[in-house]
């Protein structure tokens, strides 16, 4: 039997769990989950929130000017302003909600923390588990509330449009019509072999918008996060492990990087991209699968800022208080996706997105570390303010045939699809491409023949990702041609736009 809400909205983290909470005051909503409530990349954001609420020394324009700078010349400047000043209050409101972060020892503020490329001390932690912290503060109050139908383990597979105007989606257990539909649903960066997200992060909305005709943007940046534990061979032989993010956190806290001659090779606090590539090329270099991280601080200390790094790498046979990290890059945040503007609107009328699967040029060419929460905070908010002015139309309901199937990947051919996915977008389309890289992942992406409904949308954001990356013949921010290494803002200080009806 179809359900009909005033918004639907697909996508469970941040970004969907601020538009659930604004939306609910508006009319009726229903939240999609792919997974169980809790199962995003907000639960597994170690590092915190960015957001200048020290007004003594830091400000908005500060947040601003390290924004741009990262972005590398395509962040959208309205977007970024609205992503600092809105920030603040978004941040306010989730203190005020309940969410528990770090207090200075001796200041009486909030421990404010330091990462790559930020001027100054502005990220809110809770410990290394913020995410963890914010997601379970918002949850509550979604719950508490008890205005949005949640439904869980249920996975968007095609979103109903017509004469490009959207009614709802078609889901794994029912078809949802709705005034107003909202996507988000996260990141990408499981079409990789290496990465740091959760399984169900694999570019399902950006993917069902692309097949109904909605534009996307800026494909070709993905960034890979330069620190994730590598397991030693025989520890991975015993136990089959996730991707462990070590948090950028460490490196603002004084952790130094050094290869395995004990030598220090690159800035930690640089930008991410930089610090990727450095510890490659020295991995590549020393002839090593890692280099290592050292923790400059004292035992307890160590307890206390980073208890979840700390007690996973003890449980993966690694005293961090004694040791230093064996680490390697992964893939960890997807700057690209479905086109919006800053209020969250799509090319489809009635369609939004915000968050991770959504580009509103935010981030440009490489994400600020620690801006990714604030962005699913403030345009989750933004695109269900926008969504409301759809719930003066009526729901209109379209014929539409699909077998939406299980959506699950579960037999052994497809855990073989999968893998030759992720090797092909690793080895071809990661850290470091080039013209012929790009060119042997296409020709490969178009031999995988997959008929499972996740498999399909990884391998259209896959296909998505490598075009943009073979198109952008030039090196910026997150994506580095060794063929074209330089940045050319002559032929390339422009965003790439792509639709499946242009196609």
């Amino acid at each position: 039997m179809p359900r009909e809400c005033d918004i639907l909205i697909i996508g469970a983290g941040i970004a969907g769990l601020r538009a659930a909470l604004t939306a609910s005051k508006y009319g009726k909503v229903i939240l999609l989950t792919k997974g169980k409530i809790g199962e995003s990349a907000t639960e597994k954001a170690q590092g915190g929130i960015a957001a200048a609420i020290d007004h003594i020394r830091d400000s908005t324009d500060f947040h601003f000017e390290d924004t741009i700078k990262a972005g590398a010349g395509l962040c959208n400047k309205e977007a970024v302003r609205i992503l600092v000043d809105e920030g603040v209050d978004r941040v306010k409101e989730l203190i005020e909600m309940g969410a528990q972060f770090d207090r200075a020892e001796t200041e009486g503020g909030f421990a404010l923390a330091l990462e790559g490329a930020h001027k100054q001390r502005r990220i809110l932690h809770a410990g290394d588990a913020t995410g963890a912290e914010i997601e379970k503060t918002l949850g509550y109050n979604v719950i508490k509330e008890g205005l949005v139908e949640v439904h869980p383990l249920t996975m968007g597979v095609k979103l109903l449009v017509k004469d490009n105007r959207c009614f709802g989606a078609i889901a794994t257990d029912e078809t949802y019509y709705s005034k107003a539909t909202i996507l988000a649903t996260g990141g990408v960066c499981q079409i990789y072999l290496y990465n740091t997200n959760p399984e169900v992060a694999t570019g399902d909305g950006i993917a069902m918008a692309y097949e109904a005709g909605a534009e996307v943007a800026d494909m070709e940046f993905v960034q890979f996060h330069p620190t994730t534990l590598v397991h030693s061979k025989e520890f991975e032989d015993i136990v089959a492990l996730p991707q462990f993010l070590i948090s950028e956190a460490v490196r603002g806290e004084g952790g130094i990087l050094l290869n395995n001659k004990g030598e220090r090779f690159v800035s930690e606090l640089a930008p991410r991209d930089i610090v990727s590539r450095a510890i490659v090329e020295e991995m590549e270099k020393t002839k090593s699968e890692h280099v290592f991280l050292k923790l400059e601080m004292k035992p307890e200390k160590i307890k206390k800022r980073f208890p979840v790094i700390y007690k996973t790498c003890l449980e993966r046979g690694l005293d961090i208080t004694q040791e230093m990290i064996p680490v390697a890059p992964g893939a960890h945040y997807f700057m690209g996706g479905i086109k919006t503007d800053v209020n969250g609107k799509t090319s489809i009328e009635n369609l939004f997105a915000a968050g991770e699967c959504a580009s509103a040029g935010v981030h440009g060419a490489n994400r600020l570390a620690s801006n990714s929460l604030l962005d699913g905070l403030v345009f989750g908010h933004r695109a269900a303010e926008s969504a409301k002015e759809c719930l003066s139309q009526k729901i209109q309901k379209i014929k539409e045939d699909f077998d939406a199937g299980t959506g699950k990947l579960g037999n052994k051919e497809l855990m073989r699809s999968s893998l030759a996915l992720k090797t092909i977008m690793w080895k071809n389309v990661g850290i470091v491409r080039s013209a012929e890289s790009l060119n042997d992942a296409l020709e490969k992406l178009e031999k995988q023949n997959v008929t499972d409904i996740e498999l399909k949308n990884m391998l259209c954001v896959s296909k998505l990702i490598t075009r943009a990356a073979f198109d952008r013949m030039e090196s910026r921010g997150a994506h580095f041609r060794s063929d074209y290494p330089k940045t050319d803002d002559t032929n390339w200080n422009k965003h790439l736009t792509y639709s499946k009806m242009a196609a």
